[in-house]
Formats: structure tokens, C-alpha cells, sequence
């Protein structure tokens, strides 16, 4: 029998989608989007929440904007431990999300800045996360693009799997070993 290694190891090569950046880029990319991101965390600093509340407006931003700067830090947290293993599917949809739920929050907000406290202030907080739109886009395509390549390693494990559990299948049983008397 040929050893399977090898073989097992050339099919897998073989099977990475060739779209897949490499992890260096992938790497730096993270990195971009974080110091992207990360911009965010002066203008958040200029929102006073609390006395929108005093103006009329609702509880709730007060929350989403502590709820906001709490998402910045978990996402430059998770945008830290995917530019570390950039080949973690986990740590990409990690980051993926964060960045998601910290976008739906701070279009919400922004409403709030710019009723309540400065339509230019709303209107800066609005531009610089947008700013993050291609480094967002590239992560979705990159997402994407991994999910399909591990699928790909797993589909050729599994076959190789299959092919080995047959070949072993097909072998001849031991014969039992012949008792002595005594």
C-alpha cells in the first residue's frame, strides 16, 4: 500500500481555492480595518448622551452609545485575535459580526447626534464608519471565500477517509490462531 500522506497532503493542496488570500494580506487587512474602526472611538467621546435625555430624548441612546463603545473595544479585541490566525473561519465571522452590530448601532445613534446634539457631528460619525465598507466587504468576500476552501479540505478528508475505511474493509479477516491442547 502507498503511503497516504503524501497523497492526502498533495490532494489538499490541490483543493485550496486559489481566490483565498494569503494570510500575510489577510493579516494586514485586519489590522486596517481595526485602526479603521478604531477612529470611531474620538467621536464617540464627544457624545453626551445624557443630556439628549434631558432634552427629550429617549433612555435608549444613552445605552446604545455605551453599548457602542463597549462593541468598539470587543471589535478591535476580535479584529486583533483574527489578524493573529487569519485562517480561522471563527475569527473572521467574530469580526464580521462585531463590525455588523457596531454599524446597525452607530446608524441609530447617529439619528440621536444629530437631532439632539450636531447634525455634522452625526453626519462625521456616519463617515468615517463608512469609511470601513471596502475593508468590510473584503472580510465578507474573504469569509466566503475560506468557508468554501475549508469545505473543500473536507470533502477530499472525508473521500480520503472513505477510501482508506474500504480498502481495510476489503481485507481478508485474521484466521483465528489454533488452540493447544494441554
Amino acid at each position: 500500500m502507498k503511503p497516504l500522506l503524501p497523497l492526502l497532503l498533495a490532494t489538499l493542496a490541490s483543493a485550496q481555492a486559489p481566490s483565498v488570500p494569503v494570510a500575510w494580506d489577510v493579516a494586514r487587512a485586519a489590522a486596517e480595518l481595526s485602526a479603521q474602526a478604531a477612529r470611531l472611538g474620538p467621536i464617540l467621546e464627544q457624545l453626551t448622551p445624557a443630556n439628549w435625555v434631558q432634552q427629550g430624548a429617549p433612555q435608549a441612546y444613552v445605552d446604545q452609545w455605551r453599548a457602542s463603545r463597549d462593541e468598539l473595544g470587543y471589535l478591535a479585541e476580535s479584529a486583533k485575535t483574527f489578524e493573529r490566525q487569519p485562517e480561522k473561519l471563527s475569527a473572521a465571522l467574530d469580526t464580521y459580526f462585531r463590525l455588523q452590530g457596531l454599524e446597525r448601532q452607530l446608524t441609530s445613534l447617529a439619528d440621536g447626534v444629530r437631532k439632539y446634539q450636531n447634525p455634522a457631528v452625526g453626519d462625521l460619525l456616519l463617515a468615517v464608519m463608512g469609511e470601513n465598507t471596502a475593508n468590510r466587504e473584503g472580510l465578507r468576500q474573504y469569509i466566503g471565500d475560506l468557508a468554501k476552501q475549508k469545505e473543500q479540505e473536507f470533502a477530499v478528508a472525508d473521500r480520503e477517509a472513505q477510501r482508506c475505511r474500504s480498502t481495510i474493509n476489503r481485507q481478508p479477516a485474521p484466521a483465528p490462531a489454533k488452540r493447544t491442547k494441554q
